[in-house]
């Protein structure tokens, strides 16, 4: 089964109610144009920690699915925080300019960004909505006020580096995501998401998504057999 496939398809379920229409395509776009990580490495959590079935998810899956909803939700989270950045940094509202041409292309500009920041306001909320019921609901709070922290931070030193901090929570998220299916997360992994955190950004999720899966899978193997020759220790997701 392609993870980033199922992934995406979920993600799109989970929007498929949003209207208007235009809106929703809009919502779409953004899925369509960001990297599957996220949802990728849910899935793979949840495999590889004998917390979810052989395969995880079938060809039809859909949100009935558990692994399926926590991988959609932790993925929407993290396209509309990765949106937010982008227009925090940007600021198309603050252009200006006198001549009527460059009114009107700032006026279309306007618009987008107003239309983009509700996008973002819309992924984040569906992917709460997703896992709110989850143990790792907490850990979703938790990503979000984190990366306010950061956003604030970075506008007051300019320092580009607290950036990579979304990827780095988000990636937790999405090991906390896949492994509390059974209602635990072991220090092990949570090592294990932080050293995964320190080689993916946003830059390269891309270009490593294809060739993810059997890197995360052989460490995680590793880790959940360590985890359980040292009898299964767990701590609290909200640690």
């Amino acid at each position: 089964m392609d993870e980033a496939a199922a992934t995406r398809r979920a993600a799109h379920d989970a929007i498929a109610d949003v209207e208007p229409a235009g809106l929703r395509e809009r919502i779409a776009r953004q899925l369509d144009d960001g990297s599957m990580v996220p949802g990728i490495v849910t899935i793979l959590t949840a495999r590889e920690t004998g917390t979810g079935p052989d395969g995880a998810l079938t060809a039809g899956n859909s949100l009935s699915e558990p692994i399926a909803c926590r991988a959609a939700g932790v993925q929407l989270i993290y396209d509309g925080l990765r949106l937010t950045r982008t227009l925090a940094q940007e600021e198309p509202w603050t252009e200006t300019d006198q001549s009527t041409a460059a009114n009107v292309a700032t006026e279309d500009a306007t618009t987008e960004a107003d239309l983009a920041i509700l996008v973002a306001d819309v992924l984040v909320a569906r992917g709460f909505y997703l896992l709110a019921r989850t143990e790792a609901a907490d850990r979703a709070v938790e990503t979000v006020r984190s990366f306010g922290r950061d956003q604030t931070l970075r506008v007051e030193t300019g320092e580009a580096i607290l950036d990579s901090n979304l990827e780095r929570d988000v990636l937790e998220l999405a090991i906390v995501g896949g492994a509390t299916l059974d209602g635990t997360v072991t220090p092990g992994l949570r090592e294990f998401a932080a050293d995964l955190g320190e080689e993916l950004t946003e830059a390269n999720f891309a270009a490593l998504e294809n060739s993810l899966t059997d890197s995360v899978t052989d460490r995680l193997s590793t880790v959940s057999t360590e985890t359980a020759s040292s009898g299964g220790v767990t701590t609290s997701v909200d640690d």
